[in-house]
């Protein structure tokens, strides 16, 4: 069984919105818009001016949680200044959902979490878009949709239980926590699986968009976040996270830019791949798919 995702190389307010319409789901009611604001002096996140007609179509909500790692997003006054300041509430709310706290939700056949948190106002939204930028990761190798989709709606709580594979939920516990690697890694894959079986438990669908530009080794929560070491990509979409995160993958190993290499060192040296094969086993999606350019 093959999953569709579609692809176009312009990366324009347009396209965006054209690639999202030939996923060919409605995303209605009150929708959630998970996208990286973005840590103060960070450079790549995605710009109001891209995303926000998309957003403002779908009458959506810019949805994030706290950070765990020290810095300008660990309380909601701090992280909605941060938002403001890289233009995002100029076309959208912007809700901090573990404000108010979280909740559990159940991790199934997981090797390492026994559950996920949440933020709390993540069940206040009947669909989802899951808007990622995909690029390098200082930690887990890269960054796309699963990564947005575990770590990014986790609490902050959440967000130390699963750095820490499961050991504590202690923001500032989590970073001296001993694990391997690929125990990290695979937790993300759980957490992002938990999320993906509330939604559909619940009937709340879910689609997943990877913007593929400025490609640094960092993420967008680095306030250090260097400068972009290949060209633009372009943009992914399926409703399937796991063909898209590997789509993207497949893109950067098949490209001629000489920068690939640094980023495909950054991912591998992570063990950042290995998210994929996993959150297959796990049945959040599959690594096969047909790829569907659009103009």
């Amino acid at each position: 069984m093959t999953s569709k995702v579609y692809f176009t190389k312009q990366i324009t307010p347009e396209s965006l919105i054209k690639i999202y319409e030939a996923l060919g789901i409605d995303l209605k009611g009150k929708v959630g818009v998970k996208v990286s604001t973005g840590e103060a002096g960070a450079k790549g996140y995605l710009k109001a001016d891209l995303i926000g007609p998309l957003v403002k179509k779908l009458n959506g909500t810019i949805i994030e949680c706290n950070t765990a790692y020290p810095g300008k997003r660990t309380n909601t006054k701090e992280h909605i200044r941060v938002a403001e300041d890289h233009g995002f509430t100029s076309f959208a709310d912007v809700d901090i959902m573990d404000a108010d706290g979280d909740f559990k939700i159940p991790v199934n056949k997981g090797k390492h979490l026994e559950y996920d948190l949440i933020g709390n106002n993540f069940a206040n939204y009947d669909s989802i878009l899951n808007l990622a930028h995909g690029k390098g990761h200082m930690m887990g190798g890269f960054g796309a949709n699963l990564k947005n989709q575990s770590i990014g709606i986790a609490s902050r709580k959440g967000k130390a239980y699963i750095h820490s594979a499961g050991q504590t939920t202690s923001p500032t516990l989590c970073w001296a926590s001993k694990h391997e690697q690929i125990d990290f890694i695979e937790s993300m894959a759980e957490a992002a699986t938990a999320v993906a079986d509330y939604l559909r438990e619940n009937g709340k669908p879910i689609a997943y968009i990877i913007v593929a530009s400025a490609l640094s080794l960092d993420c967008d929560c680095a306030e250090n976040q260097g400068d972009p070491v290949m060209k633009d990509i372009g943009i992914f979409a399926s409703l399937d996270p796991v063909a898209n995160d590997q789509a993207f993958i497949d893109a950067i190993w098949a490209s001629k830019d000489p920068g690939a290499k640094q980023l495909q060192e950054r991912i591998d040296s992570r063990e950042g791949r290995a998210i994929l094969p996993y959150a297959e086993t796990l049945g959040l999606g599959t690594r096969e798919y047909d790829l569907i350019k659009i103009q």
